[in-house]
């Protein structure tokens, strides 16, 4: 072999790595939000927006409004956003478990809410403790994650809205004034009441990324040695 050819040689076989290793990393999966990637403690913030959905200037009403809540009646209310739960667990389990986290004991959690949203599927949790139970009981709760806040993410994923109608609500409710109820275009043949993604769905969802990852790795490998053969041939 000429050295013309072994250099030409080289430099495929390094394309091809380069090529191979840059699809691995475009390809991979964006990483899973854990518990434990998740802030040892709120840190004196009431909203912790990780999957940047809202606004600055929103996302201040809303630490407004939920520091003076706190102030005035000892309530307090932490939002959180994610991107891509782990695999396998529901949001709710994950709110749960990130309020036992950041308030160990059940006295630390009694006047206590945490609502934890995924913005891939849009699911909500919501983790309330045992004082604030007795004003937020289980179906305002799930009218709020499943009506309140949702309805806008059917609508467009107006995430800027469905967080500030929710804190219009729990603060109204939470300062013992009436509740203003779920908004009023309010589509009852969706379903809402789900908060997690199907099993069916993620499994449908990782089928297709691992084809097109496979059909690329092909590519990238078989047609540089593709065009090695056809430069042998014709250069030979």
């Amino acid at each position: 072999m000429s050295r013309r050819l072994l250099g030409w040689f080289r430099q495929l076989v390094c394309l091809s790595a380069i090529a191979f290793f840059t699809l691995q990393l475009c390809s991979a999966p964006a990483l899973a939000t854990s518990l434990y990637s998740m802030p040892q403690s709120p840190d004196g913030k009431w909203f912790i927006d990780e999957a940047s959905q809202v606004s600055r200037l929103n996302e201040g009403k809303i630490e407004s409004s939920l520091e003076q809540l706190a102030e005035e009646t000892g309530n307090e209310i932490r939002f959180v956003t994610i991107h891509r739960l782990d695999y396998g667990k529901t949001i709710q389990d994950f709110a749960d478990e990130l309020a036992e986290r950041w308030f160990p004991t059940p006295e630390a959690r009694s006047n206590q809410t945490v609502i934890v949203l995924d913005d891939v599927t849009n699911t909500i949790g919501i983790s309330v403790g045992d004082r604030t139970a007795e004003t937020i009981d289980p179906e305002l709760a799930q009218s709020i994650v499943g009506e309140t806040m949702k309805t806008p993410l059917l609508k467009g994923n107006q995430y800027n809205q469905s967080f500030l109608g929710a804190t219009d609500r729990l603060v109204a409710v939470l300062s013992g004034e009436p509740d203003p109820g779920p908004p009023e275009a309010y589509d009852d043949t969706v379903d809402v009441d789900r908060t997690y993604a199907t099993a069916e769905e993620t499994e449908a969802t990782r089928g297709s990324s691992t084809t097109v990852v496979i059909v690329l790795l092909i590519a990238a490998t078989v047609i540089p040695m593709a065009t090695y053969y056809w430069y042998m041939s014709v250069g030979g």
